[in-house]
């Protein structure tokens, strides 16, 4: 796939996500590169909040946020989207005049002047009180501009913002495109040792045997650490297990810190280390002529999250902390896979046994479970109705980019599989257990965002195996997911001109009420038939989107929209009291004719 065909593939994505005629695109391409962003792990679970005003003679806008689960590190979005049809240069001031309004909108909210000014029943509101709550306690502040044109610069100088330094980054169409055409956004994470410590890291090299991997045994300088997680932050962590990143120091994190602040020197002899996968491995020779890594390329560390994050935080939070006399060992392993696929089972595996003795659920590392490879092969042999077209089951990620790679060896060969398998009907393993638990009536669950659902979602599968009530994974099953996910992905076109924020919160919610109110009555076969839902469903969604958004206002008094709809509670008083009754004038409910 080229640059230009990747410009015309993200505005045929987000025109797919629009009603005929809406005003939303820009809200729309947001969404989509912010969750790609979650996905790549460059930020965490993102929810949708646009605003744009005047204060003063200050302009503000803003087009979305994600918070850390401890609340310590904060990202702001604000989107240039243009439409473009061609490629695009923006000029570097038009990013940094939009990522300046996007500031101006932090410092009002960290120092409590735009809640003052705000309606408090406008959605912005909740988030500008969050932020001057949590402001003198966040660690680690970002600002991207996301845009579908080109721009020169990716980031910008940082800003001192109420005394703490908030980095500028952009995304723009080619910085996403080499994210999402290769499907490894960890390529951009080169880490070049010779310039971090002034030379190459001693190690023991052992070349690999099996041609899966090579190995390498290092110590890496605690301030390389340090500079390496300022620098790319969450991305490090493989993306299965990197919500470790976010956790503060408890436990065995505060003997680390303790360690850190009075025995550096001690730090290796007490450590277990880190394990790291990387793509790419250059080697040297050291001073005294041993082997010597000299940089990385596509960096991941698949255990060890918890001591990189706290190396980083302990400096921060304690100046005089010396890291000079701090060695971390590290097992570097680097890949040697060609395929794809075959690449990430290996990695899921090593993250696996490299954290058995963690707290890591093994449900988190599932892209080769059986119940995954099943899904895939039945996306694989399960044809829609017209036999021609198929769903496609990205059970690892960029699978879908390798199919149309290897497939797709000429222009009319790609665009013939684009029209059978089109990116509008890929699945991926988040987008399944999102599907699934709305479904199931757990919208609580589908709120805590794309992999705490789907670790959720797969501890409930794993329950159920060992009990013997699994699933019976056939086309019927195959069939019944498809269904789902266009009922859903209707639900959340048709609920997105209805709500001015937390529209991921408003559809999965009213997924559910339509999975309540309707049950076994609801014909899914249908669905799939049609391949689409009819009108008179839309109408009835609309009535219940609205009655779900008024009641989450109603219910969260005062508290942030997208963090209390995450709660048992919310759910229980959701549901509490009956929707308006169910339209039984639609084409999609069975008839009885008993």
């Amino acid at each position: 796939m080229t640059l230009e065909e990747f410009l015309e593939e993200t505005r045929a994505e987000v025109a797919d996500q629009m009603n005929e005629g809406s005003p939303f695109a820009e809200l729309v391409f947001s969404e989509v590169v912010m969750e790609h962003l979650a996905e790549a792990g460059m930020t965490f679970e993102p929810s949708s909040c646009h605003f744009e005003g005047r204060v003063g003679r200050a302009n503000l806008r803003l087009s979305g946020y994600s918070m850390s689960e401890d609340a310590d590190q904060l990202d702001l979005f604000v989107s240039l989207y243009e439409g473009f049809n061609t490629l695009t240069p923006i000029p570097d001031q038009a990013a940094k005049t939009a990522a300046a309004q996007c500031v101006r909108f932090l410092e009002l909210c960290a120092t409590g002047r735009l809640a003052e000014k705000l309606d408090p029943s406008r959605d912005v509101y909740s988030l500008a009180l969050t932020i001057r709550e949590i402001y003198d306690d966040l660690e680690q502040v970002r600002i991207y501009v996301l845009t579908d044109g080109v721009v020169k610069s990716k980031s910008f100088k940082a800003r001192d913002v109420g005394g703490k330094s908030v980095r500028l980054e952009v995304m723009d169409i080619e910085r996403l495109f080499r994210h999402r055409s290769e499907g490894k956004p960890r390529d951009e994470l080169v880490v070049n040792f010779e310039e971090l410590s002034g030379s190459a890291l001693p190690c023991v090299f052992v070349p690999g045997e099996t041609g899966d991997y090579d190995y390498a045994l290092t110590a890496i300088p605690g301030e390389a650490l340090q500079f390496v997680y300022e620098k790319f932050g969450p991305r490090l962590l493989e993306a299965n297990v990197r919500s470790f990143l976010s956790v503060r120091a408890k436990g065995v994190n505060a003997g680390i810190q303790n360690t850190l602040r009075t025995a550096p020197e001690r730090f290796m002899a007490y450590n277990n280390g880190i394990v790291i996968v990387a793509d790419e491995m250059r080697l040297d020779r050291t001073s005294d002529g041993s082997p010597g890594i000299i940089w990385l390329r596509g960096m991941q560390i698949v255990n060890g999250g918890q001591t990189t994050a706290s190396i980083y935080f302990t400096k921060k939070r304690y100046h005089t902390t010396d890291l000079s006399k701090v060695r971390v060992p590290a097992k570097v392993i680097v890949m040697r896979e060609v395929d794809q696929t075959d690449e990430e089972a290996l990695v899921a595996d090593i993250s696996r046994y490299a954290n058995s003795q963690n707290a890591v659920r093994q449900s988190d590392l599932s892209a080769n479970k059986p119940f995954h490879v099943e899904v895939e092969r039945l996306s694989l042999t399960v044809y829609c109705p017209d036999g021609t077209g198929r769903w496609f089951y990205e059970r690892a990620a960029g699978s879908y980019n390798t199919l149309l790679a290897r497939e797709g060896t000429t222009p009319a060969k790609r665009r013939a599989l684009k029209a059978s398998v089109p990116p509008s009907r890929k699945i991926t393993k988040t987008d399944l257990a999102k599907y699934l638990m709305a479904w199931d009536i757990k919208p609580d669950i589908v709120s805590l965002g794309a992999q705490k659902c789907f670790g959720r979602f797969m501890t409930e599968l794993s329950e159920a195996e060992a009990t013997g009530s699994t699933m019976t994974l056939d086309p019927a099953f195959f069939k019944a997911l498809v269904a789902k996910a266009i009922m859903y992905k209707a639900t959340h076109k048709t609920v997105r001109p209805l709500v001015s924020a937390f529209l991921a919160n408003v559809a999965a919610y009213t997924v559910s009420v339509v999975a309540d109110s309707y049950g076994e009555s609801f014909n899914l076969e249908r669905v799939w038939s049609q391949q689409g839902v009819s009108p008179q469903f839309l109408k009835q969604v609309e009535i219940w989107a609205h009655e779900v958004n008024d009641r989450l206002h109603e219910t969260a008094n005062g508290r942030m929209i997208s963090e209390w709809a995450k709660r048992p509670e919310c759910k229980t008083a959701m549901f509490s009291r009956s929707f308006s009754p169910p339209s039984v004038d639609i084409p999609e409910i069975r008839r009885n004719t008993a």
